[in-house]
């Protein structure tokens, strides 16, 4: 029973934190958000107190059930494990603690954060790994499947779905996605839970408070008779059955040992009951299962949006009459972050590069950063679209405090950068022909035209443009009818300001 329970509510959480990440809508965010917030390093970097105690008090009532139930790679591991061990009739063994190895990854992800190299940091976080794979390799097939559904609907002349494009945000963090969740794969198939308890320093954290835990895994030693049916379906690999002991720092309380055991010799109990002086391990009370089903039902928590390919380069079609060239990325001296990120340091110390505000991003204007000081967190690019004003979805999603919430009014009035004119490529200049698409759709009402000629007010008018009153959302750049790069491109600023 105990197992049952758990294993539906971490298909509960896996189902509904990949629904979060593939959703490209933005309908999901308000149901599901806070299953991203529940995470661990996102908590942590946020400073939300609340879910830390939460998670703390957990691991040391119940031990590891965060990864066994809300940390999703946690999950998808456990996937991974039992399809890989249906061809192998015993598939784990008892293995000894790499604890040296553990501990030297949890020390270099706290240098990582010291010294400012968070791209490091953000590919060790098990959220951020699940995010990644989730973005760019998950929401891909769920936005195909969705235009297979609207080109069918269309034929029937519903309109219940719609087109969507799918296409490469950032082929480095596509290629990192990959390679991670190749390793997460080969490890998790070949030997279960290796990830967590090698390499993953959340784990290794949750593990150290897990071997002071209330409730543990614990082997009567009067029942057991060493047949190693449960250390052989430990894919924890942590069962010692010729000590009869349980490593509990690496037991994610999965109960595979409770229900394999057919001697009723493993159980799950009060590991500070007063122990019988004929027997070294104290026998299990019912009451204690019923304890530990009164606080599984507290995790009714945990677990998904992500984009892929395309080709970069196609071409389209106006009409069929002309080519209409793609806009190119202009080279920016200084990335442009979202706003509600108030500068460039509180990005890089918050992100996990998780990819979620990339998802929902509506407007397709956040991709991952190829730079390799903010590598995979999220920057603006104005080719696909603009930032509009009215729109806050990255601040609603952001778990770890990275992108700060913000309202409309905010938005408004927050200075991202700044716009910069770029006289080679106006059309007005170069094809002597009227345009002002920059003045006319700025909503910040920030460039006027003004008479290319000194003392001639009938020449062709150029933009103009204040400064003070520009907030960055790229309107001019993306709408700007120069290809391949825009007349008019917005510079980033480090530091956001409200004007």
């Amino acid at each position: 029973m105990l197992r049952k329970i758990r294993t539906i509510l971490a298909a509960i959480c896996i189902l509904l934190i990949t629904l979060l990440f593939v959703d490209f809508t933005g309908m999901l965010h308000t149901w599901l958000g806070w299953l991203a917030k529940i995470q661990f390093l996102p908590a942590v970097l946020a400073l939300n107190a609340g879910v830390i105690l939460f998670l703390v008090v957990l691991t040391l009532v119940s031990g590891r059930i965060y990864c066994s139930v809300i940390c999703p790679l946690g999950i998808f591991q456990d996937i991974v494990a039992r399809i890989g061990r249906r061809k192998k009739k015993m598939p784990y063994s008892y293995s000894k603690p790499k604890s040296w190895l553990r501990y030297t990854m949890l020390i270099l992800l706290v240098v990582a954060f010291v010294a400012g190299i968070h791209a490091f940091a953000a590919l060790l976080d098990p959220y951020g790994i699940y995010g990644r794979m989730a973005n760019n390799l998950f929401q891909p097939v769920w936005m195909w499947g969705n235009n297979l559904l609207a080109s069918i609907a269309e034929r029937a002349d519903s309109y219940a779905f719609y087109q969507t494009e799918v296409w490469l945000k950032s082929l480095p963090t596509f290629i990192v996605a990959i390679a991670m969740a190749v390793l997460v794969v080969v490890l998790s198939w070949r030997n279960g839970r290796t990830y967590c308890n090698t390499i993953c320093p959340v784990g290794t954290i949750l593990g150290f408070l897990s071997r002071y835990s209330l409730f543990r895994i614990c082997i009567d030693k009067e029942k057991c008779n060493q047949c190693t049916l449960c250390a052989r379906n430990c894919k924890a690999s942590c069962i010692d059955t010729a000590n009869y002991q349980v490593g509990s720092s690496r037991c994610v309380v999965c109960m595979n040992c409770i229900e394999k055991c057919k001697k009723n010799a493993i159980h799950y109990r009060f590991a500070y009951a007063k122990q019988d002086k004929k027997q070294p391990v104290s026998q299990p009370k019912g009451e204690n299962r019923r304890e530990f089903l009164a606080s599984s039902l507290l995790l009714v928590t945990s677990s998904l949006q992500a984009q892929v390919i395309e080709k970069a380069e196609k071409i389209k079609m106006d009409g069929g009459l002309a080519d209409i060239i793609e806009k190119k990325a202009p080279k920016r001296q200084t990335p442009i972050i979202p706003p509600g990120s108030q500068s460039a340091r509180n990005m890089q110390q918050h992100c996990t590069a998780c990819q979620l505000c990339v998802s929902a991003c509506p407007n397709d204007v956040l991709r991952p950063s190829q730079s390799l000081d903010t590598f995979m967190q999220p920057t603006l690019s104005y080719e696909r679209g603009y930032c509009r004003p009215e729109c806050t979805k990255c601040s609603e999603v952001c778990p770890a405090g990275a992108i700060l919430k913000i309202d409309k009014a905010e938005k408004s009035s927050i200075q991202i950068g700044h716009a910069v004119w770029v006289k080679e490529n106006c059309i007005p200049l170069t094809d002597k022909q009227e345009c002002g698409n920059c003045a006319r759709h700025c909503p910040a009402e920030a460039i006027s035209m003004i008479p290319s000629e000194t003392g001639n007010p009938e020449s062709l008018k150029i933009p103009a443009i204040n400064t003070e009153k520009c907030i960055g959302c790229g309107a001019c750049e993306n709408l700007c009818p120069a290809r391949p790069f825009s007349a008019i491109y917005v510079e980033g600023h480090e530091h956001h300001r409200m004007i």
